[in-house]
């Protein structure tokens, strides 16, 4: 029946995705394709889903548009989530630590309060949606709670930037700004310049340093995360 079927509006940048082939494959949902002013996919009116490649998570992470991203998504109507797909495989050669990659997904979910999903393939992020339709239709309680939405000034979002790095909170991401005046000069800044920051030694330098400059030759996720 007309009423039974789930709802889910694609964005339609999305179109050519396997995503939206599975959906229009599966007779319990209703789908449309239109143009959302964030996220990727409204499912059941009330979940919210970005879906990234992890290729296009690494230069989203780069280029600083996963955090503008994420701070859109918190601050929309509806419960946020963000579904990574594909395999530990398509991160080889991005030229980006595990490090940097676990920083930022820990940032997602502590800082701006989106749980990330894996899935390895276009199905298995319908599967994950629909599940989690499921899991809070009929007034269930969503234990998810959003953070208060993030400044958006230019120097709050240089101030976010530089907590991606190891051992620095607010303090310390004030400190590198006033020292460097900009996050690209805090990423050139040698260990020396580094540890001449306020509440940073050469220990806390060096680590920032090799943050910055790892570039490993394959990532892998762990065995226990497809």
């Amino acid at each position: 029946m007309q009423d039974t079927l789930i709802p889910v509006i694609a964005d339609d940048r999305e179109k050519k995705s396997d995503v939206v082939d599975e959906l229009l494959r599966l007779p319990q949902v209703r789908l449309t394709i239109q143009r959302l002013p964030v996220g990727d996919y409204l499912v059941a009116d009330r979940l919210l889903f970005e879906r990234k490649t992890l290729v296009d998570l690494v230069a989203s992470i780069k280029d600083g548009r996963l955090f503008t991203q994420a701070r859109r998504l918190a601050a929309a109507k509806g419960i946020p989530a963000l579904i990574l797909q594909g395999t530990g495989s398509d991160l080889r050669s991005q030229g980006m630590s595990r490090e940097a990659i676990q920083g930022a997904l820990v940032s997602l979910a502590f800082r701006f309060g989106i749980p990330v999903l894996r899935a390895r393939d276009g199905r298995e992020c319908v599967s994950l949606m629909l599940y989690a339709a499921g899991q809070t239709a009929d007034g269930k309680k969503v234990l998810l709670r959003r953070p208060a939405a993030l400044g958006k000034s230019k120097q709050r979002r240089q101030l976010y930037i530089l907590q991606g790095l190891p051992g620095v909170g607010d303090a310390r991401s004030r400190h590198l700004l006033e020292r460097f005046q900009t996050p690209a000069n805090v990423f050139t800044a040698s260990v020396d310049e580094l540890k001449q920051v306020q509440g940073i030694g050469r220990i806390q330098a060096e680590k920032i340093y090799s943050l910055i400059h790892e570039n490993p030759a394959e990532y892998r996720f762990s065995a226990g995360h497809r």
